[in-house]
């Protein structure tokens, strides 16, 4: 990272700390306010604030410990996730291999093949080879039970919770002619749209949301909520197109795509929280569920956007 550039990633991260700070003054203001009475939407306010302090702090230090920190973060990120998804589905003893294989050796090598930049082995090591492996491995002893959905269920969460969140470091491997940032800025550009996009759906829900998207799937996100929060997100990835090879169209273009799939994501795994009966993954960040509540956008949205960048920009 050169001397221009590291300014550059200070002062964004500068700008970004006084936004949370300017947040949690008015959280706190808001929550002092109202201290004689319970309030679920401002207590949930502060909680996202929060996590965003956690996410600014822990994303801030893997950036300037440089790529493999940045990687093992994300492998990191897997693993918590990974044991989430597959906490909250019964397992049985059948299992116990699959996922021996899933935690200590299909996470460690895909995250060591993008650290290798082996593109044309990490794009396919786990949809192909370890689609193969896993009913394999769930073979050794002989439990057919539910044979089909054990299977399904542990190549799910790997897809999700490993695969697409592979995307994210692999990002800083893409080869773009012209573009002189720093491939981790485009990460940072899809994180902060993304998360951005989650944040305000639910703002603007609260303030003007009238009529729900999905009353079952996720009774707090409303059409109006979705339209605005989807709007402003994209107003800020074109306001920080300066971190990315985009033009101004382009990024509004590729920030809307990003976080509808960002939406439909959470949509998805809300499905699935709703089918177990839960309302959180897990307990992972206090008072504000677990690490795939806060990644499931991510996990759509990542894949997608890489894809956008190494086709027509690489």
């Amino acid at each position: 990272m050169t001397a221009t550039n590291l300014q550059q990633t200070y002062l964004l991260f500068a700008i970004f700390t006084g936004i949370l700070v300017f947040s949690s003054t008015v959280g706190w203001i808001l929550k002092k306010r109202t201290a004689q009475q319970i309030s679920p939407v401002i207590d949930n306010l502060n909680a996202r604030i929060n996590a965003w302090w956690v996410m600014l702090v822990v994303l801030a230090t893997a950036i300037l410990m440089g790529k493999v920190t940045f990687i093992l973060l994300f492998a990191i990120i897997s693993l918590f996730a990974l044991r989430e998804f597959i906490s909250l589905l019964p397992t049985r003893r059948g299992d116990y291999f699959p996922l021996l294989i899933s935690f200590y050796f299909v996470i460690p090598y895909q995250y060591y093949l993008v650290y290798i930049d082996w593109y044309g082995l990490y794009s396919i090591f786990i949809p192909l080879y370890v689609f193969l492996l896993i009913p394999i491995a769930s073979l050794k002893q002989e439990d057919t039970k539910h044979f089909l959905e054990r299977s399904a269920k542990i190549q799910w969460g790997l897809m999700v919770c490993v695969f697409c969140i592979s995307h994210v470091p692999a990002l800083i491997n893409l080869k773009l002619p012209g573009f002189q940032g720093e491939k981790i800025w485009l990460a940072i550009w899809l994180i902060i749209v993304v998360q951005a996009s989650d944040v305000l759906q639910y703002v603007c829900g609260k303030l003007f949301g009238k009529h729900k998207v999905a009353p079952i799937l996720s009774p707090s996100k409303t059409i109006e909520g979705l339209l605005g929060g989807i709007f402003l997100a994209t107003c800020l990835g074109i306001l920080m197109k300066w971190l990315t090879p985009f033009s101004y169209w382009q990024a509004a273009l590729i920030g809307l795509i990003v976080c509808i799939f960002g939406f439909f994501g959470g949509l998805v795994m809300s499905a699935i929280k709703r089918d177990r009966g839960v309302k959180d993954w897990g307990q992972l960040i206090h008072g504000h569920g677990g690490m795939l509540d806060r990644i499931d956008s991510i996990c759509f949205s990542a894949p997608i956007f890489f894809h956008i960048l190494r086709y027509w920009w690489s």
